[in-house]
């Protein structure tokens, strides 16, 4: 793979729009300056996740997690630094070098994650192949999607295609590729028995099943053959790139629409995502057949917080999804429900009618999940008193999982005028199943605090919590500018006075101050000089360095850029590859305040702004490290004295002693020029 020159990472850079880019995967509203979302890597009601386009940053105060478009892609799709500059660059149009095929070393080298994802794509590449270029392809699959009514640009688009019905057509082709074969299996498209692989799919028209971003995670094969005793559709299996659980199909192609409309529309299968795409209502998800989970519900709710469930006439298949109505009201989502026509479903139907007259049907024949729970149950279960007793509980407990209590309050006398009963009846049923449902919670909770591990899991729960931070405004659910983000890595915050420092070097480097100089004769001249020059050569004729790996890589840099005559912004940091520099980067432009809050707290220094004060600052920065570092080597003698207790001889005695002296002094000293930059 080549390698991405430093002056086209610096474009890509440069063009990439991380509003527009996270809005793929996050539905963001403006707030201020700013634009908030629920964070897209935990499960919140309250949005805390905030995006900066002046700075070109991205901040989730639920989780700490924050950095760059680059960062964001990593962390979310789980992308290496190159593959995420290549998709930003393909996004953008950004030109990159060739690339050279991978040599066996290369591809060995590969994390086992990736490595799935290469041969995902490489499997997508070669079932199109097939459908298009084999004469068992265009003969017999691409002629079953064109009766299907499927257009080309949407085969296409939806990047179909064939697994030819040979045994070992496509573990065949990998496999000279060079691809390994328990990769080949664990993501299931070639299978093993008896020393012999051979194909999982063959003989069966492929769905890719894609990620948010595009990639692909697995496949979905329909068998073309009319036998019974052949299972209609395969899925992938499982792995750790393919989670059916917190998939959903099309919406790679669809999340676009779906913030526009603000509206997603639910159906089954693939085809029933293609043909209402292709009909032109485009914002529509499937479920893969499956049943619908949370974690399918929550990815919705990224980009809208109404669904509406299109149903074909199947009664069976409907009372099975009253289950997946119960959890998307859990979730605080809005919706509706469509009945297609008995004999018909969303792919039929939309291929029978105009694409303006199944606008039209969806529009009139919506309605909401008690009308249809009440409908569906009452036509199958009849007149019985005690059944529709059973009924009317079933509903009130659904309008119970309703966690805005408006919301509530608004379907509770819908539910008491539709059985002619009086509203209290149906408030008490409320809150009773609402009790009971707590009452459950804390059992549930007092069983996990009594198991094993407890402490560690109820630790884990805490963190996962999806509260904002705990220092947040409670109007702007941001945190407060003097509280250190739980995002920047441990090993920084354990030493603040190494964060304030880099800190200062990284925002105000290239900014001059006024020093006095003092001559051989006492006479005084003011010296100016930029912030990273006098800290860069302050600790470097004391032989001081960062104990933080990360601030010890970012402060080299900066020492080679002063070489060079030229001073390193924060743009530059945000561009590298170490994550943990571009996260600390990202976080300081972030919460930029006035003063930090250590050094006003040890000094009760209050000024309006930083930069007012940049002086007093920086040399209060910087004494307050030397200081640390006396402090620390001072510690670390009255442990060493312990330690040697009697064994110690009087030489090194005298040394240590010595050396503590002379360290008290320094200290003394330091504490002085304190002072003067206090009473200043």
């Amino acid at each position: 793979m080549a390698i991405i020159p430093p002056h086209i990472v610096d474009d890509i850079m440069q063009n990439s729009r991380i509003e527009e880019v996270i809005g793929e995967f996050v539905q963001l509203k403006r707030a201020g300056s700013n634009l908030k979302g629920l964070s897209p890597f935990t499960d919140e009601k309250t949005a805390s996740f905030v995006v900066s386009p002046a700075k070109q940053i991205f901040k989730c105060f639920s989780t700490g997690k924050g950095g760059t478009v680059v960062s964001f892609l990593m962390e979310k799709e789980h992308y290496t630094y190159p593959e995420a500059l290549r998709w930003l660059a393909e996004k953008y149009g950004i030109q990159l070098p060739e690339d050279k095929p991978a040599t066996a070393e290369e591809l060995a080298a590969i994390s086992e994650r990736e490595s799935l994802h290469i041969i995902n794509e490489f499997a997508k590449d070669h079932f199109k192949n097939n459908l298009h270029d084999s004469e068992e392809g265009k003969k017999i699959a691409l002629s079953y999607f064109i009766e299907r009514g499927f257009r080309p640009d949407i085969i296409e688009k939806f990047q179909l295609g064939y697994s030819i019905n040979k045994s070992d057509d496509f573990t065949s082709a990998a496999l000279t590729k060079g691809y390994k074969i328990d990769y080949l299996e664990k993501v299931g498209i070639s299978k093993t028995k008896d020393n012999r692989s051979f194909d999982f799919f063959r003989g069966r028209v492929m769905f890719p099943i894609h990620s948010v971003s595009g990639r692909v995670l697995g496949f979905g094969g329909r068998t073309l053959f009319t036998d019974k005793k052949i299972a209609k559709y395969f899925n992938s299996p499982e792995s750790i790139i393919y989670n059916k659980s917190e998939i959903l199909y099309g919406l790679h192609f669809s999340k676009g629409d779906i913030i526009k409309y603000d509206n997603c529309f639910l159906c089954e299968g693939y085809t029933d995502v293609i043909s209402m795409y292709q009909a032109g209502i485009q914002n529509v998800v499937s479920s893969s057949g499956t049943s619908l989970t949370r974690e399918q519900i929550r990815l919705v709710k990224r980009y809208t917080k109404n669904i509406t469930i299109l149903y074909d006439g199947d009664a069976a298949g409907i009372k099975a999804s009253f289950r997946g109505i119960d959890l998307i009201l859990e979730e605080g989502l809005n919706v509706k429900v469509v009945l297609f026509p008995e004999g018909e479903d969303p792919d039929s139907y939309s291929k029978a009618v105009s694409s303006s007259e199944l606008e039209t049907y969806i529009k009139t024949n919506q309605q909401d999940f008690i009308s249809f729970k009440a409908e569906v149950l009452l036509e199958t279960e009849g007149n019985d008193p005690i059944k529709k007793a059973t009924l009317i509980k079933d509903l009130a407990h659904s309008v119970s999982l309703i966690p805005d209590q408006i919301t509530r309050s608004v379907f509770i006398p819908e539910l008491a005028k539709r059985f002619n009963l009086k509203e209290e009846v149906i408030w008490t049923e409320v809150t009773k199943a609402r009790n009971e449902a707590v009452e459950k919670e804390k059992k549930d909770a007092k069983r996990r605090s009594n198991a094993p591990n407890s402490t560690a899991k109820a630790s884990t729960a805490r963190t996962n919590t999806s509260a904002p931070h705990p220092t947040a405004d409670p109007y702007l659910n941001e945190p407060s500018p003097f509280e250190e983000s739980p995002s920047i890595p441990v090993e920084i915050l354990e030493n603040h006075n190494e964060h304030d420092l880099m800190r200062i070097l990284v925002l105000y480097g290239p900014m001059a101050i006024s020093l006095e100089q003092v001559g051989e004769k006492g006479q005084k001249t003011l010296l100016e000089v930029s912030v990273a020059e006098y800290i860069c050569s302050s600790l470097n004729e004391d032989d001081l360095g960062f104990e933080s790996p990360t601030f010890t890589s970012m402060y080299q840099l900066i020492n080679e850029s002063l070489q060079e005559n030229t001073f390193l912004k924060p743009d530059f940091f945000k561009s590298q590859l170490d994550q943990g520099i571009v996260q600390f980067v990202s976080e300081i432009e972030m919460n930029k305040h006035e003063l930090s809050h250590n050094w006003i707290t040890r000094h009760s220094i209050f000024t309006n702004s930083e930069q007012d004060k940049l002086k007093e600052a920086v040399l209060g920065s910087v004494y307050s490290f030397k200081s640390s570092k006396v402090e620390k080597r001072i510690k670390e003698i009255q442990q060493q004295l312990i330690k040697l207790g009697t064994e110690i001889t009087n030489e090194e005695l005298m040394d240590l002693l010595s050396e503590q002296v002379a360290l008290e002094q320094i200290k003394k000293a330091i504490s002085v020029q304190l002072g003067r930059i206090i009473i200043h």
